[in-house]
Order: structure tokens, then C-alpha cells, then sequence
């Protein structure tokens, strides 16, 4: 295989791909805080981006070493996700409706470890597309990580904004919004895995 048009389109496609749930959740992220930064914005682009461009590369490298390792893992791939997801969402769920039942609000700002397990849940299926590229040589699995890093990035850049624009219009409601997101994604990774 050689590095073309082809090779970057197809690169191009499955960064979008795996980059749909990492841009939920910078949705999520964004709404349930409007007044980020645009540091921070980046630093979830780039946290994603990280993750979603990380796994398919370990995944290539498991093919390449240890398939026998990787296949035990990948059964509970979804309960990962689903379980990671759900304490996100469901703290940030807790106190939404916390802050609105009592009125003592506490805005909580995406830790960096809050973050990391976000990356973690929304990349953890990638794993599984270094199977797929596991005929490419390294560069080309490089190359390909790349793209789908720099695919994520965008997108993500894009989803956390756009969670921020409208995370100052559904100020009150925003908290929730998030970790329903939050949990539907992981719920959704979860039912996903059965098809």
C-alpha cells in the first residue's frame, strides 16, 4: 500500500468515524462549562485527538505482537466504556439537579483526570481499528494515526465551541444536558458492541 489520495480520504473517513463520540462528549463538555477558555478548548481537542489517534496505533502494535492478549480484551472493550462514561455523566447529572433543587451551585470545571477517562471511553473502541490497519506497514499506520489525530482534533474543536455557545443559553439546564450525553453515549457504545 502506498501513501495517496486514496490512503488519506479513507484515513480521512475513519477519523470522523471514531471521532463521533469524542465530539459528543466535547459537546457535553462545553455545555456544561460556557465560559472555558479557548486554552482549554484546545487542550480537549487535544486530549481526544491523542486518545483517538493512540489506540489504533497500540491496536496495530497488538497485531503485530500479542493478537492472542487482545482478543481477551476486547469482549469488555463496551462495559469499559459504559462504566467510565456513566460516573461521568451521572456526577455531573448529580450535581445539575443538585444546584437546581437547593441553589447552591458549584460549578465543577473539567478536571484534567475527568478528562483523561473521557479520552479513554471514547477511544478505548479504536483499538480495534488496528486490526483493520494491520496490513499497513508502520509509517503507513503512522501516517494513518495522524490523519485521524488531526480529523479528531477539528471536530472536537468544533463540538466543544459549539457546547459552549449553547451551554450559555441553557445555563440552568446545561449540567443536565451534559451528563445525559454523557451516559446516552456510553449506554450507546455498550448496545453498539452487540451489532
Amino acid at each position: 500500500m502506498k501513501i495517496d489520495l486514496v490512503f488519506v480520504l479513507t484515513a480521512a473517513l475513519l477519523g470522523v468515524g471514531l471521532a463521533m463520540d469524542a465530539f459528543s462528549v466535547s459537546v457535553a463538555d462545553g455545555l456544561s462549562e460556557p465560559n472555558m477558555k479557548k486554552r482549554k478548548v484546545l487542550l480537549i481537542s487535544g486530549v481526544f485527538a491523542a486518545f483517538q489517534a493512540a489506540m489504533p496505533l497500540a491496536g496495530w502494535f497488538v497485531v503485530h505482537s500479542a493478537v492472542g492478549a487482545f482478543k481477551f480484551f476486547e469482549p469488555i472493550i463496551p462495559y469499559i466504556a459504559l462504566a467510565l462514561l456513566s460516573f461521568i455523566g451521572g456526577k455531573m447529572l448529580y450535581e445539575a439537579i443538585k444546584c437546581n433543587s437547593t441553589g447552591e451551585c458549584k460549578t465543577e470545571r473539567l478536571t484534567l483526570s475527568a478528562l483523561l477517562i473521557q479520552g479513554v471511553a471514547t477511544s478505548i473502541d479504536a483499538l480495534s481499528v488496528g486490526f483493520t490497519i494491520a496490513h499497513y506497514s508502520f509509517l503507513e499506520a503512522l501516517v494513518c494515526v495522524l490523519i485521524i489525530a488531526a480529523v479528531t482534533f477539528v471536530i472536537c474543536f468544533v463540538g466543544a465551541n459549539f457546547g459552549k455557545k449553547f451551554g450559555t443559553y441553557l445555563a440552568d439546564k446545561a449540567g443536565i444536558l451534559g451528563g445525559v450525553i454523557l451516559i446516552a453515549i456510553g449506554i450507546f457504545i455498550f448496545i453498539k458492541s452487540f451489532f
